[in-house]
């Protein structure tokens, strides 16, 4: 699905350095969508927004620090996303008429509560914290994160000790 081709160039013309970084960053944003969302085609159009958005900002020649800037909007631009989602679905639920039927087996309904469980927290978490937790699980190694949320290497793996055991801490407390 992240197979995104553009229409070819004109003849004579040369790609500019927005769109090198878009064919080398793609697939990394839109994956890091997909991590955080759970939702292939909401991940396409979380990536799609986040180039429109990084064009808009700084043109055809975004410099060096554009794919870290591009990784870190696809992750705050996901978590926008299930936050939106989760704004709407509450107003849908107020005013639903009928109650919804469930016919899934006993362990998908706890493997969706449990997902559903972490990205209600990722939702309430500092948005700071929640971009380090869902950089880390889309996969990108401690170097690609510093690089993505302007710290140190170093200081990655502390950082990220604390938030998964805030986020544990958040996620219990919501189930008590």
């Amino acid at each position: 699905m992240t197979g995104v081709s553009r229409p070819p160039l004109e003849v004579g013309v040369r790609p500019t350095s927005f769109d090198r970084l878009f064919d080398e960053e793609y697939a990394r944003v839109a994956a890091i969508a997909r991590r955080v969302l759970g939702d292939p085609n909401a991940a396409e159009d979380v990536a799609q927004e986040v180039f429109l958005d990084l064009h808009r900002r700084f043109g055809d020649n975004p410099g060096a620090k554009a794919p870290a800037w591009a990784r870190t909007a696809a992750a705050h631009t996901a978590l926008n996303m299930i936050r939106s989602n989760r704004r709407r679905a509450g107003r849908e639920e107020r005013y639903a008429t009928e109650p919804r039927l469930i016919d899934d087996p006993l362990v998908a309904v706890e493997a969706a509560e449990t997902t559903r469980a972490v990205r209600e927290a990722l939702a309430r978490i500092p948005r700071r914290q929640a971009t380090l937790l869902a950089l880390r699980y889309s996969g990108l190694s401690y170097a690609e994160m510093a690089s993505a949320l302007g710290i140190g290497v170093n200081a990655v793996g502390a950082r990220l000790r604390r938030r998964e055991a805030r986020l544990r801490l958040v996620v219990c407390y919501a189930s008590v």
